[in-house]
């Protein structure tokens, strides 16, 4: 009899709606699955014919369904919404992060530019304990000439040239009385040699007649001689008289700019808005720092980035090969395993495992 009962039960169904008809046995049929003994289950066809006596509602209940997956997809795109802001600022913390270690021109407050900037010079320290002049002298009156002779030209290849010109004229008055063109023989590896000839000859024939054939130590004398600049001027001062001055040479001038410490190009507006940074006893051993730093790690083409010490204050990070692996490799002087520049360096340059450079035409053993 229920089994019966149960086929009548579509008949009277069907009659009502062909469609609903089809959606209800379904309903129906899970229903009855499970209340097949209860007496409840002869309601229920009560319950499908007030469900069919309004066929009217189950399309409508599932236009509402169907309006009710676009809520729920709107819910979805409003989700994603709020999950997108969080993307952003993701994003935007990223470059935050990357501004502080990157800082942009203008960006910083006059006192984080100091403190960054000190900062850097600490670790320069640290990494390069044995910095120095990378030019052979034993007197203010070599250095003075080395230095300027080293332009246009590596510190190596002076310091490869000046031991036989100083066998010569060992003094301001012999180096006067040259003839030039034995002199210009002498330098001619060093480049620009008829120009660097004049220079120190005219140096030395000013020390000879104007200073007693000594080398002065006040800036205001020194930048009187021939061929003697600002630059040349305090090497002099603050390594053969320890008198502070800032070197502004082509390393120190591309490295504090790459820094962002300044905007200028000129060596004597670097000078004064370099030295505002540090104290004025910092001023020497800050420029053999960063001139040690631009020879050995922070090249002009290919700075090794991935070797460097200063690499979270850099905001040129990454302008250079970042693996440290390929850094390594690109690595020069003591830093790199070779030959530093210096014939005759400092104790403690050896001490730190440096190289001195063979003589010109020699080669290291």
């Amino acid at each position: 009899m229920r089994a019966a009962s149960a086929k009548s039960q579509p008949a009277k169904t069907a009659p009502g709606q062909a469609a609903a008809a089809k959606s209800v046995p379904a309903k129906t049929a899970r229903t009855k699955v499970a209340p097949a003994s209860t007496a409840p289950a002869k309601s229920e066809p009560a319950k499908t014919g007030r469900t069919t006596a309004a066929p009217a509602k189950s399309p409508a209940a599932k236009s509402p369904a169907a309006k009710s997956t676009p809520a729920k997809t709107a819910r979805t795109k409003t989700s994603p919404a709020k999950a997108a802001p969080s993307k952003t600022g993701v994003a935007k913390t990223r470059p935050a992060k990357a501004a502080a270690k990157k800082p942009a021109a203008g960006s910083e407050t006059r006192t984080a530019l100091v403190r960054r900037a000190r900062r850097i010079d600490r670790e320069l320290a640290e990494t390069y304990p044995y910095a120095h002049p990378e030019l052979d002298f034993e007197n203010p009156f070599q250095l003075v000439v080395a230095t300027v002779m080293s332009a246009q030209t590596t510190d190596l290849r002076v310091n490869q040239t000046t031991p036989a010109l100083f066998a010569k004229y060992p003094t301001p008055e012999d180096l006067a009385a040259a003839n030039p063109e034995e002199v210009e023989e002498i330098i001619r590896p060093t480049g620009f040699f008829r120009a660097k000839t004049k220079s120190i000859m005219g140096l030395a024939k000013a020390l000879a007649e104007d200073f007693g054939g000594e080398v002065p130590g006040r800036l205001e004398d020194l930048v009187k001689l021939p061929g003697v600049g600002r630059k040349t001027a305090f090497v002099v001062l603050g390594n053969a008289f320890g008198r502070p001055g800032i070197t502004v040479d082509t390393h120190f001038g591309r490295l504090v700019r790459r820094w962002k410490w300044t905007e200028e190009t000129d060596p004597d507006k670097v000078e004064k808005a370099i030295g505002e940074l540090f104290p004025k006893s910092e001023w020497t051993m800050l420029s053999h720092h960063v001139i040690f730093h631009g020879r050995r790690i922070c090249h002009a083409r290919k700075p090794a980035c991935g070797a460097c010490p200063i690499a979270p204050l850099c905001p040129a990070f990454g302008e250079g090969e970042t693996d440290p692996e390929k850094a390594k490799k690109l690595l020069k002087y003591e830093k790199g395993g070779f030959p530093g520049q210096r014939l005759k360096p400092p104790q403690s340059y050896l001490d730190a495992g440096g190289i001195p450079a063979p003589p010109l035409g020699g080669t290291t053993g």
